[in-house]
């Protein structure tokens, strides 16, 4: 059977036993998300690199970190971008302060569709916003929203206590930037609604 085809634990023990074609089967089936999400943790392409490459090399120097009986695959990569982004941030600022970070890069204004450009305004407003969540309700969002994980999957991820503890974070995240957009997109009803009105 061709390695895309099988399951993460079948390519993990391949790659145990040094079969480099299944390790590098799995890090292509997840290099990707991993990078994006410690891209929006980190804001740095090469510290993203790195924690996407060392949460890989870490499962195949340490392979009894990983129990597929507690949690997936899948999530045990996500935990462990997570640790090393923590403890990027501890060496950089004596805290793991991620609601500093920007969400993720955008393309120059030039590749970007016309539809990209009319909502450039909105998504920075977006950004900003997400930003100035407290780090353990950005995290939530960022995983629930972005990374389209479950609540548990989440709960397993940042070490939760259950999906309610969870659900609550995802709770106030989306309460908080309901507040801060508010005057923003209040202004743009109006702007809207004047520009209408001056069209009759």
């Amino acid at each position: 059977m061709p390695d895309e085809f099988l399951t993460d634990e079948a390519l993990l023990e391949r790659a145990r036993g040094g079969d480099e074609r299944s390790f590098l089967t799995l890090y292509e089936r997840y290099h990707g998300r991993m990078y994006r999400f410690a891209y929006r943790l980190l804001n740095s392409s090469a510290l993203a690199e790195d924690a996407a490459h060392d949460c890989f090399l870490s499962l195949i120097k340490g392979p009894e970190r990983f129990d597929p009986s507690r949690a997936s695959l899948r999530t045990y990569l996500y935990a462990a971008v997570r640790n090393l982004a923590l403890k990027q941030f501890r060496r950089q600022s004596g805290e793991a302060a991620l609601d500093e970070c920007a969400i993720e890069p955008r393309l120059p204004e030039a590749q970007q569709p016309l539809g990209q450009l009319l909502a450039a305004e909105l998504a920075e407003v977006v950004r900003g916003a997400i930003e100035s969540l407290p780090p353990l309700q950005r995290e939530a969002l960022v995983l629930f929203e972005y990374e389209e994980l479950s609540l548990i999957e989440i709960a397993e991820i940042v070490g939760a206590a259950d999906v309610g503890t969870v659900k609550a974070r995802l709770w106030r995240a989306r309460e908080g930037l309901r507040r801060t957009l508010a005057p923003y997109l209040q202004a743009r009803g109006d702007a809207s609604s004047s520009s209408s009105r001056k069209k009759r």
